[in-house]
């Protein structure tokens, strides 16, 4: 199974997130593939995602995009689970109370506060990582995250650069074939 985890202020119906879906269903391999609608308070988003890891009955690939690439590498070492991580933010080389206050989701426009208690819970979540456990996408061009400090704070995993691009992952279409078959699936699986 890969649960796909979005970022902050997205949601499943992401561009990445369709995308992957869409080639999960071409493979056949759709029932093999989540992608919740995470909430905003980090504690409650990595324990929804627990429980599914719990429920799957088969092993997990996680697959996070920025925020959720911080979820996934927490929950990966928390169920010794692989993971890819796309454009990840690395949660302590960030000052994540800069995101204190309110904000809105992407595709819903739903309106949420993000506290100094969300920013603690994030902070109290960094794990150091089993670098085999992961592969690591970054593009320079993200303007939103310094592709350097994920580099860094993945060391060792599995990486690889691609210069330009944005924090949305411009590659991503073209590296879909890649991100399942890291995960091992297979039809009728």
């Amino acid at each position: 199974m890969i649960i796909y985890l979005h970022g902050f202020c997205s949601s499943p119906a992401s561009w990445k997130a369709r995308l992957l879906a869409e080639e999960m269903a071409r493979r056949g391999l759709a029932a093999q593939f989540v992608c919740p609608q995470l909430p905003p308070v980090p504690a409650q988003a990595v324990l929804a995602v627990s429980r599914l890891i719990e429920a799957a009955g088969a092993p997990v690939t996680l697959v996070g995009s920025s925020l959720g690439g911080h979820y996934a590498s927490h929950l990966a070492e928390k169920h010794a689970l692989r993971a890819v991580l796309i454009n990840p933010v690395a949660v302590d080389a960030v000052n994540v109370g800069k995101f204190i206050g309110e904000h809105r989701n992407f595709h819903s426009n739903e309106a949420f506060f993000f506290s100094a208690e969300h920013a603690a819970q994030l902070r109290a979540q960094c794990v150091r990582p089993t670098p085999d456990r992961y592969w690591l996408l970054l593009e320079t061009g993200d303007a939103v995250l310094d592709y350097r400090q994920a580099q860094a704070f993945w060391f060792g995993a599995r990486q690889q650069v691609f210069e330009g691009g944005d924090h949305s992952f411009t590659r991503f279409p073209e590296l879909l074939p890649q991100i399942v078959e890291f995960s091992q699936l297979s039809a009728g699986v």
